[in-house]
């Protein structure tokens, strides 16, 4: 089974530790990209939470982004430093003594000052076995929707494959009528020059002929090219840069084939081919 690089999901949870909202995004990339946002109390769950998602993803930029809300046994409670209220008052009072028309100091902008609410620490231990069971749930989801869609890109890349086979195998039956209408049109130059036709020298240019525009060597590169392609699709895994790596080598192919062509059908063959193997090596992209 091959997985598509593109996917999404959230999942959520909450008990007695708290509220947890998780979503993954997962876009194509030449290797694994990791990008964690956490809330600043639960930074330190970063290293467990990224070790996870590499235990399921091995290749794509993936977005993890976990928001959370303390329950009652998380422990953040809200305290007040009263004394530095106190004190911050005391200051007031002694600097509006300097001002001809001091304006009253509100509530909030004493909150707002820095140490005044004290939020104790999260218990980590209490939530981070919860957290990565949410992590892992909501990674086996992403997991499910990007192999859905790489089955659809498989089905996709046979289709193309075997579109290559009936183009290589046209070329292949039309090599003979190549060579036929080139003795052929040989001949009538030969006749229309007035020239007596040299049997041996008819022959000779045949030979040199048939090895310019001699592609068998490509068209069976390009299927045993194909036949490795679908031995890749059914084995499944990461496979994602060894297509694209085949994919480059089937276009090398269907532009020599286009070199050695003597006719237009052969033209149209390479030119047909390139356009499959590009539309396939686009999506190949997106596969892990």
């Amino acid at each position: 089974m091959i997985q598509s690089m593109t996917a999404f999901s959230r999942t959520q949870g909450q008990g007695t530790w708290g509220t947890a909202v998780c979503e993954l995004r997962s876009i194509n990339h030449r290797y694994l990209e990791l990008v964690v946002r956490l809330p600043e109390t639960l930074h330190a769950l970063e290293s467990a939470m990224r070790e996870c998602i590499r235990e399921y993803i091995k290749r794509g930029k993936i977005e993890c982004h976990l928001r959370y809300q303390p329950g009652d046994v998380a422990g953040a409670e809200i305290t007040i430093n009263a004394h530095l209220v106190e004190q911050l008052c005391k200051a007031n009072e002694r600097v509006a003594h300097f001002l001809k028309t001091p304006s009253p100091v509100h509530t909030m902008d004493i909150l707002h000052w820095p140490g005044i609410l004290q939020i104790a620490e999260i218990d980590l231990e209490t939530i981070q076995d919860q957290v990565i069971i949410l992590l892992e749930k909501g990674l086996k989801d992403l997991v499910a929707a990007r192999a859905r869609e790489g089955d659809e890109l498989k089905q996709l890349f046979l289709q193309r494959l075997e579109n290559m086979k009936t183009e290589v195998a046209r070329v292949r039956q039309h090599m003979p009528d190549i060579l036929a209408q080139q003795r052929e049109r040989l001949a009538s130059r030969f006749k229309d020059a007035k020239v007596e036709l040299d049997s041996g020298r008819l022959e000779q240019e045949m030979v040199l002929f048939a090895q310019k525009i001699d592609v068998s060597e490509e068209l069976e590169r390009i299927d045993a090219h194909i036949s490795e392609v679908r031995r890749i699709l059914k084995q499944g895994g990461v496979v994602g840069r060894r297509l694209d790596f085949l994919m480059q080598e089937l276009n090398r192919e269907a532009n020599t084939l286009g070199a050695k062509s003597a006719d237009v059908d052969t033209t149209r063959a390479s030119v047909e081919l390139k356009v499959l193997i590009e539309q396939i090596r686009e999506q190949v992209q997106n596969v892990e």
